[in-house]
């Protein structure tokens, strides 16, 4: 397999990611009027580079490169312009910093300055500080925790602009020193103290912590969707939970009928209970897990599936998931390392029992493939080589629905060897059906992490630990909002693409896998126009795969 040729834009879009971690290096202050108007002109700008160029002459794959672009430039530019409004709301937390923003961006260039005058200068800050402080403490506390955090993390990350500031001064010029030091350590104490009780300076309107201790910030119905936009599901937020609800019907009569193949009747969570139960030691577990990787690989061959690099096959590795982790992460992840959760000797009794029951073979066998080939390492590994400078459009859809497409894939193929296989394969298949209902009913502000946590304790059968640590590594690790409903719409998404195009006649399974496999990140609708030959300049999301 060939690795893809650059695109007419690839050296525009290198440009453009130049830019922003150019300017990032300089505007260090990111809660500040200067930074949100810079990257609103840059966001800006590039749209009317993008206006100018010829795109009727480009390839379908400089089209395909406008179109992301294009589409991520106006979700950089309306989501910076939401967050630069809820900086507003609170700007008058540091009203007196214009001063020290002066004092910052002089030293940007280097300019000495005049020592006694900038001590006074602080010396009259402080004092603005302390009044604005008093100011709060006497004002209307903020109605939500996020927006007091906020009014915190601007008041400190001034301060650490400040500093650095400070820093570049400091010993190199004895003036300075000789003047700057003590007001500078009074600055830096009375700026903690301010950000400090800013950040607990709100009514508990709307809880921080419902107990579960997990603490995440619901983005609401607006960005919900707007998100959505970006990603190309012409769909909302209801409509989704109900295809979640429709896909978790589905799981629980397939569930049954395992259940009752398996002699506990209609009350699959007894199967379930069965199944989980089937966990082995924990020496044995990694050499089992690799024997997973294999017979997944030897299917795809066998099947001629898709193409599997021999460099591919080579290169994947083990390692083991420290018990902290686990916290957040009680399954498998995965890459060019596949990371294996297991007990070790520091957890309690119940997290280890909970750690292995959630980790048993016929739940791992479905998943196996899904960190390894054909699922995140081959995707990494071709993403690599092809269209590289696509990865700044990373889009969950496309990574985490290419994976859960195997799962329906492997399903329809007959990948599972018995009833223990197919209710190990239905409980995930189950989990991210309910992961688009618990996900879109929090950022909605309808439930509480512990209403999801009990969500799929109940009706997926989760281990509570386990359970506790996928809604914790939802909301409060470095994904995104739409991430965990991603798997099965993205899942579904290519399922149907899928259907187009080889039920269809257009291409053999194994040409519209390699082809998929070989775009990088896309919103799979703009893929779909890429493999049906036409982009079209004014291209708007309108598919609507779920009918």
């Amino acid at each position: 397999m060939q690795g893809a040729s650059a695109t007419e834009l690839y050296q525009l879009i290198s440009s453009y990611q130049a830019d922003v971690s150019a300017l990032n290096r300089k505007y260090t202050n990111q809660y500040s009027d200067e930074y949100f108007q810079r990257f609103d002109k840059l966001y800006s700008d590039w749209l009317k580079v993008l206006e100018g160029l010829p795109y009727d002459s480009y390839s379908l794959d400089g089209k395909l490169d406008y179109q992301l672009l294009k589409n991520h430039l106006e979700k950089q530019q309306y989501f910076h312009r939401a967050n630069y409004d809820e900086f507003k709301s609170i700007a008058s937390v540091v009203a007196f910093a214009k001063p020290l923003e002066v004092f910052y961006q002089q030293r940007r260039a280097a300019i000495k300055p005049s020592s006694q005058e900038l001590a006074g200068t602080f010396a009259s800050v402080e004092k603005d500080v302390k009044k604005t402080w008093e100011q709060a403490k006497k004002s209307k506390p903020y109605t939500s925790w996020q927006q007091a955090e906020l009014a915190a993390a601007a008041v400190e990350s001034l301060r650490r602009t400040v500093e650095e500031a400070y820093n570049f001064y400091f010993d190199y010029d004895p003036e300075f020193t000789w003047w700057m030091k003590k007001p500078m350590e009074n600055m830096n104490q009375v700026l903690k103290g301010y950000s400090a009780f800013l950040k607990n300076h709100f009514e508990n309107t709307i809880v921080k912590d419902d107990g579960s201790g997990i603490i995440g910030k619901p983005i609401g119905k607006v960005n919900i969707e707007k998100e959505l936009q970006y990603n190309m599901i012409p769909y909302t937020a209801e409509e989704l939970i109900k295809e979640g609800e429709k896909q978790y019907a589905w799981c629980e009569a397939e569930m049954i009928k395992a259940s009752e193949e398996l002699g506990f009747g209609k009350d699959w969570k007894k199967a379930l209970e069965h199944v989980k139960n089937l966990y082995v030691p924990a020496g044995v577990w990694p050499g089992m897990v690799v024997e997973m990787a294999d017979e997944a690989i030897e299917f795809m061959e066998k099947y001629d599936l898709l193409t599997v690099p021999a460099m591919a096959k080579e290169t994947w590795r083990t390692t083991m998931m420290s018990a902290e982790r686990q916290k957040v992460s009680p399954f498998f992840l995965g890459g060019e390392t596949i990371i294996i959760s297991y007990p070790t000797s520091e957890m309690s009794h119940e997290d280890k029992m909970m750690s292995m029951r959630g980790n048993n073979p016929h739940f791992s066998r479905a998943v196996v493939h899904h960190e390894l080939i054909p699922g995140h390492h081959l995707q990494q590994f071709m993403n690599q080589r092809h269209f590289p400078h696509r990865r700044l459009f990373n889009t969950p859809f496309w990574v985490e629905g290419w994976t859960l497409y195997w799962e329906f894939n492997l399903w329809d193929k007959d990948f599972p060897r018995n009833a223990e296989d197919r209710i190990g394969m239905l409980f995930w298949r189950m989990h991210r059906a309910a992961r688009i209902i618990f996900s879109l009913n929090y950022h909605l502000n309808r439930w509480t992490p512990q209403q999801c946590i009990d969500f799929l304790v109940d009706k997926v059968g989760h281990e509570r630990a386990n359970a506790e640590a996928e809604v914790r590594r939802s909301f409060e690790g470095s994904y995104g909002p739409l991430y965990q409903l991603a798997y099965m719409i993205g899942g579904l998404q290519v399922y149907s693409l899928r259907q187009e195009l080889v039920e269809g006649g257009k291409m053999s399974e194994k040409e519209f896998h390699d082809f998929f496999i070989t775009q990088n990140y896309t919103p799979i609708e703009l893929l779909r126009a890429r493999m049906h030959g036409d982009i079209p300049r004014n291209f708007k999301s309108g598919w609507r795969f779920l009918d």
